[in-house]
């Protein structure tokens, strides 16, 4: 196997008794992008007990060599590999490499506590006694303890950097990758930090983090440097830098960080006999592993496994419902619009609109309105539920949380409110005589109808939030996915005088089948003349509008689960 040449030193030795965790080995790694390389050839070892510092100048690859180590970017060529020290391949990679994000990953409104708690249960199996357990551990370890109660927006920016690393240490990863953990900090508070990395090395893990601070190299037992073009030109102790480098000191580093520089450092005849000696090293360890990233998940030690679909499914509907309930503004807003809209109903409409010889525009309108409303419920309950959350969705998909659990959450949680929302107004109306006297399989019918189009909706809705990329976008897409459902329901326009374009858009509308379901509830058809177009209202049975209704759905739940799974990645 051939080796891109560069300039190695010998580092200090990894803490000791660290022959139970893996060693990573990257060989080789070209990550290409854009017909551009954001990586050149890349080879290195991280091992327990090490804490590297990865260094260089904006754009020389560090974020995009962290993401190809965890196994979350393609290469292009080469392999990074999972080994234990005597070059065994790692049997359990399974969550061995834990990434914590340059950015903050964490839902602001909840205390921190309440969110290790949920994060250990997306990712540790064995119960709450082991999720208390490592929720109080992490806690202890990087000193916020008395922090726990605090909401995580609330929290200075170092402590929650630190509460960003401690959901990744709540499964005990044997190396861990850190993305900028410094950047925005103060300088006490970034030393502070790195002191806290090293500590965690020196109790057997593996942590390796970029940085443009460098302050930060003092604790490291190793420091890489990547020049533009993702091209390794230094892999070796702290204070042997600047003279392998050629500089005075590495204060003058990024000045000299040259694509002439790096030519001259990449070439053959530069290289160290210990760089040699490295990869002889790798190679007599027996790493040739697939040439393919290890497997994504969360770390565990060797005997743990992630925690069931249905496990993670009630941790993420219990954090959900966590989320709503404090955040005032949210919860205001999904319990107050269905107050107004049903006020609306009240003054738009009159007592006894659909008796006997009331008004059948009327009659029509108030149908449609009905179905439209649960309709509405639905898109806007969805709308903002995955764009307002894509980096945590990835992070929690990189760690191993199922996509149909996440999806699922969503639907557990919202479903059943949805259900009462529409139950409650149908049951206001009714009191206020907006409704007539139906009977009870009747009403029960009709709330049935009302229910299914309205988590139709909600798959829709969340269908579009997994599509879009920020909040705005969401905002903008929902006069987008309401136009249609108002001008092709058959009520604006009878479906009888659409095109045969209009009229096969129509079709693929769940609004315009509960709007049909509901006026054969009401007896719509019986209100208007028969030569009318809106005669043949509710003219089939309730099975056949709840079936189109139900695979409507499930062609939207499947769409949504592939577009969140391409999100996620």
């Amino acid at each position: 196997m051939t080796f891109t040449s560069q300039t190695t030193v010998p580092a200090p030795a990894p803490a000791a008794d660290q022959t139970d965790r893996p060693l990573l080995v990257a060989e080789s790694l070209v990550v290409v992008r854009g017909g551009h390389r954001l990586l050149d050839g890349v080879t290195l070892t991280l091992a327990p007990g090490e804490l590297v510092a990865v260094v260089g100048a904006s754009g020389a690859g560090k974020s995009t060599l962290l993401a190809a180590l965890a196994g979350l970017t393609r290469l292009a060529s080469g392999s990074v590999a999972l080994v234990r020290a005597d070059g065994s391949p790692n049997r359990s990679p399974y969550g061995a490499v834990g990434l914590v994000p340059q950015d903050d990953i964490l839902h602001p409104d909840l205390p921190l506590g309440r969110t290790l708690r949920h994060a250990a249960g997306l990712r540790l199996a064995g119960g709450r006694d082991v999720e208390r357990a490592a929720v109080a551990e992490v806690l202890r370890v990087l000193d916020l303890t008395d922090r726990a109660g605090v909401p995580v927006a609330s929290l200075s920016g170092g402590q929650r950097k630190r509460a960003s690393i401690a959901v990744e240490l709540l499964a005990r990863p044997s190396l861990c990758l850190l993305d900028e953990p410094t950047s925005g900090l103060d300088p006490a508070t970034a030393r502070s930090l790195v002191a806290t990395l090293r500590d965690l090395a020196d109790h057997g893990a593996g942590i390796a983090f970029t940085t443009h601070a460098l302050n930060d190299l003092e604790a490291c037992d190793r420091v890489v440097v990547l020049a533009p073009g993702g091209r390794l030109v230094y892999d070796g102790a702290p204070g042997l830098a600047a003279t392998r480098l050629g500089v005075d000191s590495l204060t003058d580093l990024y000045d000299r960080l040259t694509d002439r520089l790096t030519d001259r450092l990449t070439d053959p005849a530069t290289v160290s006999p210990d760089r040699s000696a490295a990869a002889s090293v790798i190679r007599a360890e027996g790493t040739r592993p697939p040439r393919r990233p290890p497997a994504r998940g969360t770390a565990r030690d060797a005997g743990r496994q992630r925690p069931s679909g249905l496990r993670q499914l009630v941790v993420l509907t219990h954090r959900a419902a966590d989320i709503v309930l404090r955040n005032r503004l949210t919860l205001g807003i999904l319990l107050g619009s269905p107050v107004a809209v049903i006020a609306m109903f009240v003054v738009l409409f009159q007592p006894g609109a659909l008796d006997p010889g009331g008004h059948p525009s009327g009659a029509v309108m108030e149908a449609y309105w009905l179905a439209f409303a649960g309709f509405f419920f639905g898109l806007t309950y969805g709308l903002l539920q995955v764009c307002t959350e894509v980096p945590i969705l990835r992070r929690e998909h990189q760690s191993g949380v199922r996509d149909v659990a996440y999806l699922a959450s969503k639907v557990a949680l919202l479903a059943p409110l949805l259900i009462v929302l529409d139950t409650v107004m149908l049951v206001v109306l009714r009191v206020l005589d907006r409704l007539p006297a139906l009977d009870l399989h009747t009403w029960v019918s009709m709330s049935l109808t009302m229910g299914i189009n309205a988590v139709v909706a909600l798959f829709l809705g969340l269908l579009a939030s997994a599509s879009v990329s920020s909040v705005a976008q969401a905002a903008l897409a929902l006069p987008m996915l309401c136009f249609p459902a108002v001008l092709f329901s058959g009520a604006m326009v009878p479906v009888p005088v659409m095109t045969s374009t209009g009229a096969a858009m129509a079709a693929a509308m769940p609004d315009r089948w509960a709007f049909e379901a509901i006026a054969r509830h009401l007896g719509v058809g019986r209100l208007v003349a028969a030569d009318s177009p809106y005669a043949d209202l509710g003219h089939a049975s309730y099975g056949f509008y709840w079936t189109v209704l139900a695979a409507t759905g499930v062609v939207l739940a499947a769409s949504a689960l592939l577009m969140l799974r391409r999100r996620a990645r």
